[in-house]
């Protein structure tokens, strides 16, 4: 299904219409959220990615979407002199910690995010479509748009680094005690709750 491909690179034979901004502006539109096509109801990831990890994927375009909540967020940490990915849910705040990433891997996103939210909902006990279908071939980059959930991520940063520190360093840590430790952190910007008890209730209402 090579149009899948295409579309969700918004290149510029996308069959579908789906509106991208290239790196100089020139194809400035709007996305416009799920959209029904001759293969049924579609829809999209959108990765907000900050400007260290756009600095390493080097995508061609980058998405124009409106925020959303069902957006994820994603950074480029650097610790133990390793790249790392971190990765928010920006309802929920469901937060991914995934060590040791290199740059081929960081540029497969659409494989790496879903992969790692797909594990992450398991470990949890959470059913894999809390966040709606992950398809790697349906992820589409963007900037950044809120800094409250950039704030959020720079102290769930400071709980991963503190934490490798503890450990002694990368080899040394546990990421699945790390990541559920980063799940439990209450968070002010969401009213002192907690990322998983967000993410739980998300599951009960959409049951």
């Amino acid at each position: 299904m090579h149009w899948r491909g295409k579309w969700a690179l918004g290149r510029r034979e996308d069959p579908f219409g789906w509106k991208v901004l290239s790196p100089g502006g020139k194809e400035r539109q709007s996305y416009h959220g799920r959209r029904r096509t001759p293969f049924g109801i579609i829809g999209v990831v959108i990765l907000r990615c900050t400007r260290k990890l756009l600095d390493v994927i080097r995508p061609g375009q980058l998405a124009d979407a409106p925020a959303d909540g069902d957006d994820w967020y994603a950074n480029l940490l650097r610790i133990d002199g390793r790249k790392s990915l971190l990765l928010t849910h920006a309802d929920t705040l469901f937060t991914i910690f995934e060590p040791d990433v290199r740059a081929a891997g960081l540029r497969e996103t659409g494989r790496l995010v879903t992969g790692l939210i797909t594990r992450e909902l398991e470990r949890e006990g959470l059913p894999a479509r809390t966040f709606g279908d992950l398809d790697p071939a349906s992820v589409l980059l963007a900037k950044t748009s809120s800094r409250v959930i950039l704030g959020c991520m720079n102290d769930m940063a400071f709980m991963c680094e503190h934490g490798t520190g503890r450990a002694g360093g990368l080899a040394g840590l546990d990421a699945g005690d790390l990541n559920h430790a980063l799940r439990r952190n209450i968070l002010s910007a969401r009213d002192y709750q907690r990322p998983i008890e967000l993410t739980t209730q998300r599951t009960k209402e959409s049951s």
